[in-house]
């Protein structure tokens, strides 16, 4: 059975969104995505504050 993938503690800035999730072996992991058309960037980080820095030092590549 898979996991369910919930997020909590969601926050946004910019056009990026970090969220706070279970990873496939149970450890918390975080969650940046930009959330702009046809961007298509995500990255998971161990710790809130390195998603936080590349939430703030994202920029797309899409115009």
């Amino acid at each position: 059975m898979p996991a369910r993938d919930s997020f909590h503690s969601v926050m946004r800035i910019g056009p990026v969104q970090i969220g706070t999730h279970r990873d496939r072996t149970g450890r918390t992991a975080n969650a940046a995505v930009c959330t702009a058309d046809r961007c298509g960037w995500s990255a998971d980080y161990s710790s809130r504050n390195a998603a936080q820095l590349a939430a703030r030092t994202h920029r797309c590549t899409v115009r």
